[in-house]
This record gives C-alpha cells, sequence and structure tokens, in this order.
C-alpha cells in the first residue's frame, strides 16, 4: 500500500475547527486530542469519579455474556479480564448497526478505536481498553437497511433489506425473517463482481445473518470477525441486561430534565453566539428520552408538568415516568444528546472516537455533562481514508488527475478533456456561425420590418429556427464525439463512481464488502498496521 496525506474538508465548520483547535472551539468542549496532558488529566479525574460510575464488575459480566454470544474471541475475554481492573480506562467510539456494516466509515472508527486505546496504554502506563458502541436503541430503519456496491454502471447500486418494519422500534429489537436475509444475501451475490475472496466473503455474511435475528446481532459478528483478534469489546446500547445497570442514570436524567434542558439551550445560544450552526436539534421542552410504547420508540416531550410524545400516545407525570423506569427500565432509550451522558456513565472513558458530525453535535453537552457531574472526555477525530484501486490509479494518471482535483470537481474536467479532443474544434466553429448568423441576419430583419412592421417578429422567429438546427447539428457532433471516445469517458465514470460516488467520499457510500471480495480479510488488518496521524487525518490508500 503506498499512503499520501490529503484534504477532506469536514463539512462542517466548528468540527474542522475544532480538529485545528482554532478559533473560540476550545471553549465549547474541554479538553483537545493534539494536547499530551490531556490524556493525562483526564484519566486522573476518571480516577477519581470511579464511584460515581455505574459498578464496573456488573458491567463487565454483561459484556462478557454479549460478547460471548457475537464475538467472542480470545483476545476479547482478555480486553474485558483486564477493563475489570481498578485503573483500566477506556477508548470508545460507536455507529448505527448497518446492513453489511454498513459505510467504510465504520471499519475506520474501530481502527482508530483499537489504535489509540494501543497508543494511550503506552502513553499512560495502564491498561486501556477499545470498546465499539453499537448504537442499536436507534430507530432509523431505512438509515441502516441498506448498503452501496459498485457494479459496471456509472452509478453505485443500492443494496437494501426488502423488510419495513411496522413500527419505529430500536434496530436490535427488529427481528429479520430467514426469507429476507437470504434475499438480501443473493442480491449482494449477484451484484459483487466476480473477485479472489468472493465466495469466502459471501460464506462469512451468510453465516452471520443466518445465526443471528436480529440487524445488530449480525453487525456485531462482522465486527467480531474483522476487529475481535484486536480485542475490540462490543456493546450493544439496547442490551436489555445492560439497560438494568443503567437504571440510576436514567433516574438522574429525568430528575435533573430541566436542568439538562437549560444546559442544552445555553450550549446551543453559545455555539451560534462563536458563530456556528448547530448539528442536533435542541427542541424547546425535549426530554431528550426515548420510550418504548407496544413496540415503538417514542421521543418524550414535557409540556404542563407532564411527559408524553407529539401523537399524545403516552402521557406521564415525572413521579409516574419514574416508577414506571422502576418496573421496566428496558422501555427507555436514550436521543443523540444523551447518550454521550450515558456513555460516561457506564464506562471509564479516556477518549471517545467521534466523525465529524458527531464532533459537532458532542459541543451541545459539555454543560449536561456537568449537571450530572461528569466531565466531556477527550474527543478524538476517527482516521479517514481512500481507497484508490490499481485500475482506478491508471486512469488518474493516464488523464493527469490528482485526488484534489476529484474532490473539486470531476464532471467539469471531464468535459474540458472531452473538447480537448476535438481537432477540429468543431465548439468553436458552431459559436462562431452562431455569431455569424446572428449579425448577418440583423440587417435583414431591420429591413424587412421597414417594409412591414410584422415582418420584424416573423425574421426574429425565423432566425431563431436556424439556431435551433445548428444546436442540433451541433448536438449530433457532440454525441459522435462521445461515441468515439466512450471507453476513455467510462474510465472517467469509473473514477468518479470509486472515489467520489454520489457525489459523496467514497467512506460515506460503500461497504468494506466491496473491496474485500477482491483483496480479503488482509486489507483490514494492513490498515491496522497504520499509525495514527494526528496532523493529516484523511489519507489516501493506493492498493
Amino acid at each position: 500500500m503506498n499512503i499520501i496525506p490529503e484534504t477532506l474538508r469536514a463539512g462542517s465548520a466548528l468540527a474542522e475547527d475544532y480538529v485545528e483547535g482554532t478559533g473560540r472551539v476550545l471553549e465549547l468542549y474541554g479538553y483537545h486530542f493534539r494536547q499530551a496532558e490531556d490524556y493525562k488529566t483526564r484519566a486522573k479525574r476518571l480516577d477519581e469519579m470511579e464511584a460515581q460510575r455505574i459498578d464496573r464488575q456488573a458491567v463487565v459480566r454483561c459484556l462478557r455474556i454479549y460478547n460471548g454470544q457475537h464475538n467472542g474471541h480470545a483476545q476479547v475475554m482478555e480486553s474485558l479480564d483486564r477493563l475489570s481492573q481498578p485503573d483500566a480506562l477506556v477508548i470508545a467510539g460507536g455507529q448505527q448497526s448497518g446492513l453489511f456494516t454498513g459505510q467504510l466509515l465504520v471499519i475506520y472508527k474501530a481502527a482508530t478505536i483499537i489504535k489509540a486505546a494501543q497508543e494511550a496504554e503506552q502513553r499512560l502506563g495502564r491498561p486501556v481498553v477499545p470498546v465499539f458502541w453499537i448504537a442499536g436503541e436507534d430507530h432509523d430503519w431505512d438509515e441502516v437497511n441498506h448498503t452501496y456496491i459498485m457494479t459496471s454502471t456509472p452509478d453505485p447500486v443500492k443494496v437494501r433489506l426488502r423488510y419495513q418494519p411496522d413500527r419505529r422500534n430500536s434496530v436490535s429489537y427488529t427481528p429479520l425473517s430467514p426469507a429476507h436475509k437470504e434475499e438480501v444475501l443473493l442480491e449482494l451475490e449477484r451484484l459483487l463482481p466476480d473477485a479472489e475472496f468472493k465466495a469466502e466473503i459471501l460464506q462469512q455474511l451468510r453465516t452471520a445473518f443466518m445465526d443471528t435475528e436480529h440487524l445488530s446481532d449480525a453487525f456485531a459478528k462482522m465486527l467480531g470477525h474483522f476487529f475481535g483478534r484486536y480485542g475490540l469489546v462490543l456493546l450493544d446500547s439496547a442490551d436489555p441486561a445492560l439497560r438494568k445497570l443503567e437504571l440510576p442514570v436514567f433516574r438522574q436524567i429525568i430528575e435533573s430534565n430541566d436542568e439538562l434542558e437549560a444546559a442544552y439551550q445555553a450550549a446551543a445560544q453559545r455555539i451560534e453566539a462563536a458563530g456556528y450552526q448547530l448539528q442536533a436539534e435542541v427542541a424547546e421542552g425535549g426530554a431528550n428520552l426515548f420510550y418504548i410504547n407496544k413496540g415503538e420508540r417514542l421521543l418524550l416531550f414535557k409540556q404542563n408538568g407532564m411527559y408524553g410524545d407529539r401523537r399524545g400516545q403516552v402521557r406521564f407525570t415525572k413521579q409516574e415516568l419514574l416508577e414506571e423506569l422502576e418496573r421496566h427500565p428496558e422501555l427507555f432509550s436514550n436521543n443523540v444528546l444523551t447518550r454521550p451522558l450515558m456513555q460516561d456513565s457506564l464506562l471509564p472513558i479516556l477518549a471517545t472516537v467521534l466523525g465529524n458530525g458527531e464532533i459537532s453535535y458532542w459541543a451541545i453537552t459539555r454543560q449536561a455533562f456537568e449537571v450530572l457531574d461528569l466531565e466531556m472526555p477527550v474527543l478524538l477525530p476517527r482516521m479517514s481514508f481512500t481507497l484508490v484501486e490499481p485500475n482506478v490509479r491508471k486512469h488518474m494518471e493516464a488523464f493527469g488527475l490528482t485526488f484534489q482535483n476529484i474532490l473539486e470537481g470531476l464532471e467539469p474536467l471531464k468535459d474540458k478533456w472531452l473538447s480537448a479532443q476535438d481537432s477540429f474544434h468543431m465548439e468553436e466553429e458552431f459559436a462562431a456561425f452562431r455569431q455569424e448568423l446572428f449579425r448577418l441576419y440583423a440587417p435583414v430583419i431591420e429591413r424587412a420590418g421597414q417594409i412591414e412592421k410584422g415582418l420584424v417578429r416573423l425574421g426574429e422567429k425565423n432566425r431563431d429556427r436556424i439556431a435551433e438546427q445548428v444546436d442540433f447539428m451541433e448536438k449530433r457532433v457532440r454525441d459522435a464525439l462521445v461515441r468515439k471516445h466512450e471507453t476513455a469517458l467510462r474510465q472517467w465514470d469509473q473514477i468518479g463512481t470509486s472515489l467520489l460516488p454520489l457525489g459523496r467520499p467514497q467512506e460515506r457510500v460503500y461497504s468494506i464488502y466491496q473491496y474485500t471480495s477482491r483483496y480479503g480479510d488482509r486489507l483490514v488488518h494492513d490498515m491496522m498496521s497504520l499509525p495514527l496521524d494526528r496532523e493529516h487525518l484523511h489519507r489516501t490508500i493506493y492498493l
């Protein structure tokens, strides 16, 4: 592999400024990942807060059961043994449980968690365990039920589970039938190009899918396949056993709900006052909690002293809500603004690995941590890569393209290249002819109008018809030029489809199996050999 650092804009001014440590952004966070001393300070603070968190040994017992079911590698069990030690810390990060692991960024986030834990352990001289937080409590099915595959077509092809739940329940509570799983596996098999490792990875996926009932569990088995050997501990946020342990934190969130809402609102105002846009909604009256009612996950709001959803399906006083929590903690779950608080209450989080969008909305939570006598951890941006396959690199070199050229926009460059292939300069010829047509026709129309006024309009229409015929002929010439160079133009399209599919970064579209079918699992393990690079957060990997 040849690795080249590149610039890939975050898409969020707040995240970009945090990464660079510029502007007024540090006031919105606290610790910074570039400051080595911040890790030591955070570790010391975690030691002081040990008694405030959920019992460490109970959490480890819960994680041991879950990982034993879906991620039972010896190295994972060793990580859990280490986590049970009173001085052990955690590097965490997470993502929704997408189809076939979802986007490439999931793989990069898991790799970052592991690498950051290894580095922090060396730096601090104490155990640091990597934990991947599967956001199985999320209910946005349409966000996780698909992935994209690159084929010979100009655009990626969407592979989707054709099952649609009746209710908006957590992904980890949404069962899949064998028929739906078989259908999507066959579709993937049909779309993936024949390659050296295709049969092997299809068997991996079949085993993960057919041995589990829910998408989150299959997701866990797939992550475990790649990263279990590195000791990556998996946690499903919707695990009912875990939810029972979290009951005291949910109680705190409910009892301090007004203070938390005020903290979120104040943080939102500070962010906007600093000139940044909010990346998550801070709704007035929002309780920032979900309640599962008859299999449907409902977001709770406060109005007139009552807690309920917008459609009025449930309604509780604060006391009734607390009593329901005691009876059924498994019916409660966090939203994006309370999940960071739960994570910090559950595990000794030294640092959390985030994407740029997550970095932006975490700024809203800093004061909320303080309401629960917690402290925001170090926020560490995940590693980011673009994979450049050999044929794509060859095409880039043939057309003199760089990765930055492509990011700036491929279509204008392709059009410019095609125009340069016109040795007769037909585009200029047609432009000159069109200009001359209007020049010569102008006096004819003027004199015809002097003979009879109505002839001016008729002459203009006649001129425009001739111009339309010129346009038609120019298009036919352009089409002929495209046909003449269709092979090269397909190569241009292949560059775009590979590196910037759907106009988005590659890591936000394709699944890792697009690449392991061709290069095998060694691709992931080779990436694991790369060091963290805090200066160049995005890198192109020339395969």
